[in-house]
């Protein structure tokens, strides 16, 4: 007798929820998105970032590895939530040597509050490449040769971030520029 009752209730409520969700009605709107990539270029194919973290009292470092894993030392604590290396792609030929370097290392990212920037900062360093083995990337190039017979590759970038003591919270942003030489 009380499974019935229990099954009606439940059939009472599921029927409700039904009515209010046929009353509500929501719009999402998503991205499409698509990437030809030709010989001798190479995109972006995934931003890097850290995600979400807790500062402390004391300052930290965050690390996500080309392999996404993410770790934290000092006083940062790691909250739930996605994270990723960045990760490029790129077409030239098989057994071709490519040069690659970063702009410049540590860059500042910078705190924004609606698109506009502020004063706080944090720094990103250690640029490190997914080949095998992984190798920081410098200013100075570091040449690889593509192994694929198609020509296609694509590697991943991690790196390590400095958080302050007390760091302001936010969504920090600034932007690193790889430069791929086809040799």
């Amino acid at each position: 007798m009380l499974l019935r009752v229990c099954l009606f209730i439940a059939v009472l409520l599921s029927g409700a929820q039904a009515e209010i969700a046929v009353a509500q009605s929501a719009t999402v709107s998503a991205t499409a998105e698509a990437v030809i990539v030709r010989r001798l270029t190479f995109v972006k194919d995934e931003d890097l970032d850290f995600g979400p973290m807790l500062d402390g009292t004391t300052a930290g470092t965050v690390t996500v590895s080309p392999f996404n894993v993410r770790t934290a030392t000092g006083g940062v604590t790691l909250a739930p939530g996605a994270f990723q290396a960045a990760r490029f792609s790129g077409y030239g030929f098989f057994n071709q040597r490519v040069r690659l370097s970063i702009n410049a290392t540590p860059i500042t990212i910078r705190r924004h509050v609606n698109n506009v920037p502020q004063s706080e900062t944090m720094v990103v360093r250690d640029f490190v490449i997914g080949s095998t083995p992984t190798a920081i990337l410098t200013t100075n190039p570091r040449i690889f040769r593509i192994n694929a017979a198609t020509g296609l590759f694509n590697f991943p970038v991690g790196a390590t971030l400095d958080v302050g003591a007390n760091q302001r919270s936010g969504t920090y942003i600034g932007t690193f520029t790889l430069t791929l030489d086809y040799i």
